[in-house]
């Protein structure tokens, strides 16, 4: 008996609190509802002339769309970009590495040599990356090959995205380099250690 008036006392104590506590019926307009504050009889105020809403705050990036334009506008200027756009180093060659790994090995190989797993089951033999043709074509002719595709080879643009297309191609140049690369460009330190052949390295 003691306890069910106990459960019946705290009930009532939990109804009181909105008798205690206004907060649940406060002030406050309702979307376009009337009010004698201003000239126009209503609470909805019109966004001043000229005004540019900017969302601010740690995710304003995303939800104004901002970082969504400024990606699309980076991937349409790598899309038409002419030759290399940008800086090559460690990380985009590990970019276009894996890229690489995934999509281009298993025809061409992990050298570049055309000789991936799929030629040696039957596949049409593939020029080597090394070969004089591959390595006087132009940074923007690759990109083109990997976009579109070229003869058998499907193409890949529903694959990779601009940049990362552009990753790949700074990847086959460095494997050119890493079998072709001229004596005469290496660095003199380099040069001091290759086997003498005919009194030259």
């Amino acid at each position: 008996m003691r306890g069910a008036i106990c459960l019946l006392v705290l009930l009532l104590v939990a109804g009181c609190e909105r008798n205690r506590q206004d907060m649940y019926d406060q002030p406050k307009y309702k979307p376009l509802a009337a009010s004698p504050l201003f000239a126009d009889g209503s609470s909805a105020r019109h966004v001043p002339d000229g005004a540019q809403p900017a969302a601010y705050g740690p995710f304003s990036g995303s939800s104004s769309g901002r970082l969504g334009q400024a990606s699309v506008q980076a991937e349409r200027a790598a899309a038409e970009a002419q030759a290399m756009p940008y800086a090559v180093d460690a990380a985009l060659l590990a970019r276009g590495q894996g890229r690489y790994d995934i999509f281009c090995l298993p025809c061409h190989g992990s050298t570049g040599a055309g000789d991936g797993r799929v030629v040696q089951r039957g596949f049409p033999a593939l020029l080597p990356f090394t070969s004089a043709r591959l390595r006087g074509a132009t940074d923007r002719h690759l990109y083109e090959v990997i976009s579109q595709g070229y003869g058998i080879m499907y193409p890949f643009a529903d694959k990779l995205d601009p940049s990362e297309r552009w990753a790949v191609v700074a990847f086959l140049r460095a494997l050119q380099l890493s079998q072709h690369a001229e004596v005469a460009s290496l660095p003199a330190a380099l040069q001091a250690h290759l086997p003498m052949q005919g009194g030259r390295p």
